[in-house]
């Protein structure tokens, strides 16, 4: 006979753990099932890691350039194997707080390690990463199984070899030269770490612009800044072939306006997109809908076409962000034991490019506004204005915020150091629906980058449209 629970979680992501502590405490039976390691993509693999390793490219950096500040330090010399037993120190303890919270802090919870597919529309087995499989059933099914990397079809690849984030977040040596494929957010990231550790860095893009959904003079800009530090850009570049030499050395060669090209480096990192983990679920066995990419089709509720069955995070396509998955949890969770309904259609989307500097996003962007024929004003300001930039030499960016003809701020992006945190002062402006003119008269403690904002919207022009 199957077990049966009230609530049965496939993965141990930022929506699901959650969930699954928040429906146990309200005493509903609960069984997650984790096939790889506790936590999801954020820790394991994505933020939390890849984070920890900016950091350390950011002292190298720092030591790097210390004689600009009036200090004399010898150049740094990184030791990646030393980077990575400090990130896997940081992760694990993130991983045990997860796995004791889970396990030991909530007896409601049953944590089982192992690959499930569903065998009806409310029923899973599970093959358990040690001893016999398990057969569960559950009225309410949680689906929060994430994304993994996606491999672009480019001839060669297999055979030449490859890294995805995954793999070189645990690569104990330094790339000579690291190719990188993408010219995303994942792939600017690594690119300015990896060439802050040490290496020559290649970034290939197909597009005519990295960040592809940004405005052309926040892309620019941003391009522009990392090019000082030394990270090579082909973009309009689509990688066509790979092949390995007898050296090991790796050639792409890829097709631009101006021609073929061939780019040679000894380590080439795949960070073209990502593709979703819900073919291995059998779905067809519920009747669980996917769209053309494999994505699970919800509704504004995050209900799948099948009730009782949801999904919850990257699964279910759209921008993938830690913080939409973790509010994900919030909608279902609210719906569930708080009768409350919230569309997961229709929420701000924040999120920071965690570049240095960084680059904070919120709302439109000027070519959404126009797109939409919205009447708007923009105020762009140098970052080198502001005397903050100038104390700490962090001289590069600008903000650039969109108001709109009732005088409300409907967007902005801001490139400059901790822009994520000065961009999350403006979403909350934007959520209590205050007017520029709050922030253009509010006191600001000095010298902060927030106080900033006093400046860039006296520079509102005229309406545009």
């Amino acid at each position: 006979m199957p077990d049966s629970y009230d609530v049965v979680i496939i993965g141990s992501g930022q929506a699901g753990n959650p969930l699954a502590t928040a429906l146990a405490d309200a005493g509903r039976s609960v069984a997650l099932i984790e096939e790889y390691l506790l936590g999801g993509s954020c820790i394991n693999y994505g933020c939390s890691p890849v984070k920890t390793m900016l950091a350390s490219a950011e002292r190298a950096h720092q030591v790097r350039t210390a004689a600009g500040f009036g200090v004399q330090a010898n150049a740094p010399r990184v030791d990646m194997a030393a980077v990575v037993v400090r990130k896997n120190e940081v992760i694990g303890a993130m991983r045990e707080g997860v796995r004791s919270n889970l396990t030991q802090e909530r007896p409601g919870i049953t944590v089982l390690a192992g690959r499930a597919v569903f065998t009806g529309p409310h029923s899973v087995r599970v093959a358990m990463e040690s001893g016999p499989e398990k057969e569960l059933t559950a009225p309410l099914i949680f689906i929060n199984t994430g994304t993994r990397a996606a491999i672009p079809e480019v001839e060669g690849l297999a055979e030449t070899g490859f890294l995805t984030t995954t793999e070189l977040l645990d690569l104990t040596e330094l790339p000579e030269h690291l190719l990188i494929l993408g010219g995303g957010y994942i792939g600017l990231e690594f690119g300015q770490m990896y060439r802050r550790f040490g290496s020559r860095v290649t970034i290939i893009e197909s597009g005519n612009q990295i960040l592809e959904h940004e405005d052309e003079d926040v892309c620019t800009a941003l391009q522009e800044l990392l090019e000082a530090e030394g990270v090579e850009f082909v973009v309009g570049a689509e990688a066509y072939r790979t092949t390995k030499g007898a050296g090991g050395q790796i050639t792409v060669t890829a097709r631009t306006r101006s021609g073929e090209r061939r780019l040679s480096g000894t380590h080439l990192l795949i960070a073209t997109g990502r593709t979703p983990n819900s073919d291995k679920l059998n779905l067809a066995a519920a009747g669980v809908r996917v769209d053309e990419k494999g994505y699970i089709k919800v509704n504004s509720r995050l209900q799948t076409n099948v009730r009782g069955v949801y999904a919850l995070g990257d699964v279910h396509g759209g921008p993938q962000f830690t913080h939409l998955s973790y509010d994900d949890y919030r909608i279902v969770r609210d719906a569930l034991l708080g009768g409350k309904s919230r569309s997961a259609k229709q929420r701000p989307l924040p999120y920071t490019v965690f570049t240095d500097p960084q680059l904070g996003r919120i709302g439109l962007s000027e070519e959404q506004a126009q797109a939409q024929q919205i009447d708007y004003r923009v105020a762009v300001m140098p970052v080198s204005t502001i005397g903050r930039a100038r104390e700490t030499g962090r001289l590069g960016g600008f903000f650039k915020v969109l108001v709109d003809a009732k005088d409300q701020i409907i967007g902005a992006a801001i490139l400059c150091a901790e822009g994520g945190e000065i961009m999350t002062m403006l979403q909350l402006a934007m959520t209590g629906k205050l007017k520029y003119q709050v922030l253009l008269q509010m006191i600001f403690a000095h010298p902060l980058w927030a106080e900033a904002l006093n400046n860039v919207f006296a520079k509102l022009g005229k309406p545009k449209k």
